[in-house]
């Protein structure tokens, strides 16, 4: 039955995420930038913003070094970027805040990497049922790779006002995107995601 489900959700839903989650970021990236993709699996995502995005280069750090990666990966320990201050124009975290026991570390450190801008793409825990379809959306999605699942969803009100206490600015908020195709929408869309443009102040 796992087995059954991870197909179906491969099938239906890893390959559309990817387009749809490449063309967001890469609707909200300077021109020219330089990007750390934190939490960057194998690198799908950001090879696919390559693709639409020549003029940026793209380098990933990450917990777990799959066996094959698109991207260049380092490794890190999960909290301290080894990256110097300053370092690239853009950090990037999709789908990875949620993995951590404390988030505020992880953006305080992007903080300290980026010239610019932070982008973030994570859930808002809001509504009937939401931290139920979270933790199968997260189980279905990395359990197989061996990623730590806390399950440390926040409502949107709570990342607003961290965004706002660490110094960081929404420039740009999407809470629509558009990931699941109809009617998997109904259940798996419905306000649970959002992607946010943070400005560096």
């Amino acid at each position: 039955m796992r087995t059954t489900v991870r197909l179906l959700h491969k099938s239906l839903v890893f390959d559309r995420r990817s387009r749809v989650l490449a063309d967001q970021a890469s609707a909200l990236l300077p021109s020219g930038a330089s990007v750390l993709d934190v939490g960057c699996g194998d690198g799908t995502i950001a090879s696919v913003i390559l693709q639409r995005r020549s003029d940026i280069s793209i380098r990933g750090i990450d917990v777990l070094i799959r066996p094959k990666t698109k991207i260049p990966v380092d490794p890190f320990d999960g909290v301290h970027m080894p990256c110097g201050d300053k370092t690239f124009d853009v950090v990037s975290f999709i789908d990875v805040l949620h993995h951590t026991n404390d988030p505020i570390i992880l953006l305080n450190e992007a903080k300290r990497v980026a010239r610019s801008a932070i982008v973030v793409k994570d859930h808002t825990m809001d509504g009937m049922l939401a931290y139920k379809t979270l933790r199968f959306m997260d189980w279905i999605d990395n359990a197989p790779h061996g990623v730590v699942l806390p399950y440390n969803y926040w409502p949107e009100s709570k990342w607003r006002l961290t965004f706002e206490a660490i110094g960081l600015r929404i420039t740009r908020w999407l809470p629509q995107l558009g990931l699941y195709p109809f009617p998997a929408s109904l259940i798996f869309e419905r306000g649970l995601h959002f992607v946010a443009m943070l400005a560096v102040e």
